[in-house]
């Protein structure tokens, strides 16, 4: 697999390139990449590359990511990622993507970033016909993600996420009784008029940091056309950035009223899908932020 996989890149980079064996040191190794997938660094002792696997039938996940990384980093806005490759070896699949030295950063970098973030949600104004999804589905941590196209907003979010996640916990046996309601109130409580942006989709601090250079970067994406807020809203759900990120955004695009309103369902999608993946209490927490929606 290591060596199909080292092939794949010399062929794209044109560079030499051999995955060393896993007996030598730092040529190989398991790093943190989530629960999602296994991650490892590659190097030939020169060269260094980010590496995720899963099964083969999860090419596709990877597909999209890749497609996602490379849709943001046309925005020329925001540093993401370099895609190097993607595929399957043997029995699995992976996605190779430049190796950055990641880190925190100072509050002028947050601000930084909440600037550049602005400026992706304002260049990426050329979703067809302005509507909102994607060209096709991706994932969110592993759950699919479905973005057919539509004109409509209110519409988009009822169906396709909110709607959707419920769909998935009925299969397993859960249902929440204020779904109905919801799902018919969504029309009235995203009543604003978005103009369709390139989101990253799964924007909280696990999926941002900064080089080694102090430079924001932004990685595992699940892209689509959607609300700009979105983006904004998930990264105040777990723990929230710093306040000089919202700073750095608002100095560029300041949200619009309301948006304390409509963060709460925006993040409800998340904790539906935290649900569906993992059970225990994001199902109370799903509960109450419904009924605090529906207040």
């Amino acid at each position: 697999m290591w060596d199909a996989i080292g092939n794949q890149i010399q062929n794209v980079t044109r560079i030499p390139f051999r995955v060393g064996d896993s007996s030598a040191p730092g040529v190989r190794r398991s790093v943190s990449g989530g629960s999602i997938n296994d991650a490892f660094q590659i190097s030939d002792g020169q060269q260094r590359y980010f590496v995720k696997l899963n099964q083969a039938s999860k090419v596709g996940m990877f597909e999209a990511e890749a497609l996602g990384l490379q849709a943001l980093a046309a925005s020329r806005s925001i540093r993401v990622p370099q895609v190097i490759c993607w595929g399957i070896a043997d029995n699995s699949s992976y996605i190779v993507l430049e190796w950055l030295d990641l880190g925190r950063g100072g509050a002028s970098g947050w601000t930084d970033l909440g600037r550049q973030l602005a400026h992706l949600h304002r260049a990426a104004t050329s979703a067809p016909s302005q509507c909102f999804g994607w060209d096709q589905s991706n994932t969110i941590g592993s759950t699919p993600q479905p973005n057919p196209w539509a004109q409509d907003w209110a519409k988009f979010f009822a169906e396709s996420r909110i709607g959707y996640q419920l769909q998935l916990a009925q299969r397993r046996g859960a249902s929440f009784g204020q779904s109905a309601q919801l799902l018919s109130a969504i029309p009235d409580l995203l009543g604003h008029s978005p103009i369709p942006s390139l989101v990253h989709g799964d924007l909280w601090s696990g999926n941002a940091g900064f080089s080694a250079e102090g430079e924001p970067v932004i990685f595992d994406p699940a892209v689509y056309w959607g609300d700009r807020e979105v983006d904004i809203a998930m990264t105040e759900l777990f723990g929230g950035f710093p306040s000089s990120f919202y700073a750095g955004y608002q100095a560029v695009w300041p949200l619009e009223s309301g948006y304390e309103q409509r963060k709460v369902l925006y993040n409800l999608y998340h904790i539906l899908n935290h649900f569906n993946l993992f059970g225990g209490g994001y199902r109370a927490q799903a509960e109450q932020m419904m009924a605090q929606i529906l207040r």
